[in-house]
């Protein structure tokens, strides 16, 4: 049952897929869920999140503070300026430019553990980071969104604000706090936070899509365009950014996949609360595209490391 659900787990991006097919050829095996149920499920997303922490990893923090500040500014700077850029230079329909700006204003997202993990970057960076980021969003993401969508739409900074309190850090901060009291039972749980995690994402995901199918089928070349170029700016900036600083390889891949990665579920619940069904859509199409491109990315990054890893020992023997 273990290597069933691990794999349902680890097979999350095919999910996702398959979610949006269905929600495209379906609408209504998913388009029920809306309003409170959305954010209840994202709420719980976070509260996995929160799970996962506990105080020793504020200590990791303290011990590497100038590569997580540095890391945090790639998120926060490279990621809104190149959503903006790209909704300016497509001539994005409104609710689609603030609906791709918005989601570049959004933290990393855990999916981008996993790329670090598979392309052998540095992982407590990555894990510590991707906290770092979501915590700061809450009072960043709506100042940024306000700043760069604002010209799009009509932006709520205050309302958003209080959303993110309500969506990220009060089920985050439960989460941490319950590992701190029951830490054995969160460890009886194992894979049931993931699995939990993973299902709702799924559920945002097919029901963002349903809610626009009209707006996908009119716009779906331009959405993975979009897509595509975001992620691939925020993987390649990112990863350059760290070595201006002069960060090792490891190091600059973990902060690229903080920079490449969003999340895309928070980014589809404040959408749909804040703007309209049809400005989560770049969300789900981002979720899916980045997925591919930090996929690929980590796969080259993983082989590579090996070569690295074989030419070492040569050298060493020799």
């Amino acid at each position: 049952m273990k290597k069933v659900i691990g794999w349902f787990i680890n097979l999350y991006a095919i999910w996702i897929v398959l979610a949006f097919v269905a929600g495209y050829l379906h609408p209504s095996w998913f388009i029920w869920f809306n309003g409170n149920y959305m954010t209840v499920a994202m709420a719980v997303v976070m509260l996995g999140m929160g799970l996962t922490l506990n105080f020793k990893d504020l200590e990791e923090i303290l011990k590497m503070p100038k590569t997580v500040f540095i890391a945090a500014v790639s998120q926060y700077t490279i990621m809104p300026l190149s959503g903006a850029f790209i909704a300016y230079i497509l001539n994005m329909p409104p609710e689609l430019a603030a609906g791709l700006i918005l989601l570049a204003c959004c933290p990393g997202g855990t999916a981008s553990n996993l790329i670090a993990y598979i392309g052998r970057a540095n992982l407590a960076l990555s894990v510590i980071s991707t906290m770092v980021s979501t915590l700061l969003g809450i009072i960043v993401t709506p100042l940024l969104c306000q700043l760069f969508a604002g010209q799009y739409v009509p932006v709520d900074g205050w309302g958003m604000f209080k959303s993110t309190i309500i969506i990220v850090l009060l089920p985050v901060l439960a989460g941490v706090l319950i590992n701190y009291m029951f830490p054995n039972l969160i460890k009886k749980m194992g894979q049931t936070g993931p699995t939990i995690s993973t299902i709702a994402i799924i559920m945002i995901s097919g029901s963002i899509i349903s809610k626009s199918v009209d707006v996908i089928r009119d716009n779906s070349g331009l959405l993975l365009l979009a897509a595509a170029m975001l992620h691939t700016f925020g993987f390649t900036f990112g990863y350059y950014f760290s070595r201006i600083f002069g960060y090792n390889h490891k190091f600059s891949k973990a902060i690229a996949c903080e920079t490449g990665m969003q999340n895309g579920g928070l980014a589809a619940v404040l959408a749909g609360r804040h703007f309209s069904p049809a400005a989560a859509a770049p969300a789900v199409f981002c979720s899916i595209v980045q997925t591919v491109i930090g996929g690929i990315i980590a796969s080259i990054w993983r082989y590579l490391s090996r070569n690295e890893e074989r030419e070492g020992m040569t050298t060493t023997n020799a």
